[in-house]
Formats: C-alpha cells, sequence, structure tokens
C-alpha cells in the first residue's frame, strides 16, 4: 500500500510541473498582446496627432483623416481583445485536458499497481477482497469521468434532450443526497434536507429525469467537495409562488470571489487559487447544470459573500401543477 501511495505521489508531483509551466506561458502571453495594443493605440494617436496639426486647414483631408483613425483605433482595440480571449480559452482547454488525464490516468495506474500486486504475491483474503473494493472505486471514478465529458458534450448540442415526462422533484432531490452521503461517506447531519410549501404530494416538474438527477447531483457534489473538512451542506427546496420551483443549496466553505460569480458556470472554467489545488473536477460540472437548467425552461446563479464566507447555488424550474390541484380542476 506504501508503494501505491508513493507512486500517485510521485506522479502527481510530474504532471502539476509542465501544468504550471503551460499556465505561466499564457498568462506572459495575454501580458504582451495587452501591452502591444496599448502601444498601438500610442502609437495611432501620436500620428492622428500629427495629421491635424499638419493638415488642420485642409477639411476634406482632416475629417477623412479622424474616420479613418476611428477605423485604426476600433480594429486595434477589437483584435486586442479577440487574442486575449483566444489565450484565456486555450489556457482553460489546456487546465482541461490536464485535468480530465489525471482524472483518467490516476485510477488506470492504481487498478493496475492492484493487478500487479495480486498476481505477484499470494494474499490473505481479507487484504484481497479491500483490493477489489478499491479498484471498484478507481473504476467508478473512471466511468464518472467518461461520464461527465459525455455529458458535456451533449449539454453543447441544443436540440440533444431525452423525453419530458412528470418528475416528482422532491423526491429526486432526496435519493440524490442520499446518493451524495453514501459516496463521500457523510453523516446526516452533514447534509440537510428542508422544504417549503409541501402539500403531501411533492414538487412536480416536467423533464427528463436522468438529466435533472445530473444537476443536482453536480450541485450537491460540487458543494461538498468546496465545503473543507468541515460539510455543512443545507438544501431547501421552495415552490411559493406556484409557477416556479426554487432549489437552494447553501455551504459553509470556501466562497467564491465576486469576479468569479458568472465565470463558474462557463466551460472548462476553474477556479485557481491555492485553495482549491487539491480539489479534483474538470470544470464541466456547472456548465453541465447549466445547459441543463436552460433546457428545461430554467436558470441557474450563484451567490456568495466573498470568499472564506461559503456558497449558495440556485436552480429554478418551471412547476407542475401537484396532482391534487389538478384533481380539484
Amino acid at each position: 500500500m506504501r508503494g501505491i501511495a508513493a507512486h500517485r505521489m510521485r506522479t502527481s508531483a510530474v504532471e502539476s510541473l509542465p501544468k504550471t509551466m503551460r499556465i505561466s506561458s499564457r498568462r506572459g502571453t495575454i501580458v504582451f498582446f495587452i501591452i502591444l495594443g496599448i502601444g498601438l493605440v500610442a502609437l495611432a494617436v501620436a500620428l492622428n496627432v500629427g495629421w491635424i496639426i499638419l493638415n488642420w486647414r485642409e477639411g476634406v483631408l482632416l475629417v477623412f483623416g479622424i474616420i479613418f483613425f476611428a477605423l485604426l483605433i476600433a480594429g486595434m482595440v477589437v483584435n486586442t481583445i479577440f487574442l486575449v480571449r483566444e489565450v484565456r480559452r486555450s489556457e482553460q482547454h489546456d487546465s482541461f485536458i490536464n485535468a480530465v488525464t489525471h482524472e483518467l490516468k490516476t485510477p488506470v495506474a492504481s487498478i493496475r499497481l492492484h493487478l500487479e500486486t495480486l498476481q505477484r504475491r499470494e494474499l490473505p483474503e481479507a487484504r484481497k477482497q479491500e483490493f477489489y473494493s478499491l479498484m471498484l472505486k478507481d473504476a467508478d471514478r473512471l466511468t464518472e469521468t467518461v461520464e461527465q465529458v459525455l455529458r458535456a458534450g451533449r449539454a453543447g448540442v441544443k436540440r440533444a434532450g431525452r423525453e419530458k415526462t412528470d418528475v416528482n422533484f422532491s423526491q429526486l432531490v432526496c435519493e440524490c443526497m442520499e446518493a451524495t452521503r453514501t459516496r463521500f461517506h457523510l453523516q446526516p447531519e452533514s447534509l440537510r434536507y428542508e422544504e417549503a410549501a409541501n402539500n403531501g404530494t411533492g414538487v412536480h416538474v416536467r423533464g427528463s429525469q436522468e438529466d435533472l438527477r445530473t444537476a443536482v447531483s453536480n450541485i450537491l457534489d460540487n458543494a461538498v467537495k468546496y465545503s473543507g473538512d468541515h460539510v455543512d451542506v443545507q438544501v431547501r427546496l421552495e415552490a411559493s409562488d406556484g409557477k416556479r420551483v426554487v432549489l437552494k443549496v447553501r455551504d459553509q466553505g470556501i466562497g467564491i470571489h465576486p469576479d468569479d460569480l458568472k465565470r463558474i458556470f462557463r466551460r472548462f472554467y476553474r477556479i485557481t487559487t491555492r485553495s482549491l489545488a487539491q480539489v479534483k473536477g474538470t470544470g464541466l460540472g456547472l456548465f453541465i447544470v447549466k445547459s441543463i437548467a436552460k433546457k428545461h425552461g430554467g436558470a441557474v446563479y450563484a451567490f456568495s459573500e466573498g470568499e472564506g464566507r461559503g456558497t449558495t447555488l440556485v436552480i429554478e424550474l418551471p412547476k407542475l401543477p401537484s396532482p391534487s390541484a389538478g384533481a380539484r380542476e
């Protein structure tokens, strides 16, 4: 077991070096393009001022000079913005590839080491069962990573979607919470549930049960992973106005800087801070949540009072009338 742990540590250390070098290179490229754009704009301003001084008596030349100058400035600004965005997007793609490579390579290496140990040594039955359990967990992790990438691909297709049916959203949320407790080995009090305005029949929405399960599970996993050592997550389901279902998931974790609140729902986007270096992920989870909510006529957004002050993720979906209400009508 010590050999397996040492192998994982060496693999993680080696993989982190090229990632750090690439990110530093991308940031240097962004700075270069910004300085280049500012320099070109300053040069254009200087040339235009000189043109005006030399031709201030020539009205037609002056007007055309100002027009061409404005077009030149606009073109350089747009070009600089485009280059910076492309560099940042490329940096996010590199980060995604690094994350996915790590998420695929680590469980494969672990399974291989366990299999080699079983092949070369005679082990007690208890130790064999322990190895089998670890390999199954690694296989589940590998499967989840592959499915996450496939879901992101489906989420990018606007017309892609499954058949929509009447879904008991209250029951679905409770099932997702129970699965999250099992997956992260949590006590019941670490993940609490509260439902407002429950009429005894549950809150119903119309949609794909599998997609909605994916969205809720991703939000719960996100809340647990970013809670740190002390997991305290509150889940609240509301349907007060009769038209919308609101699911709020609040954690007491590391929080989010205001500048990142809208960016976290972008494809491949991950917050890069030291406190998040050990949090595993591909940068696709919240993007998938947003895509699923949008396909169901809903929305998703985040609140946070700042770093270290927790985060609240909210999903809004159109509500279906309860069966009892339909019977009364």
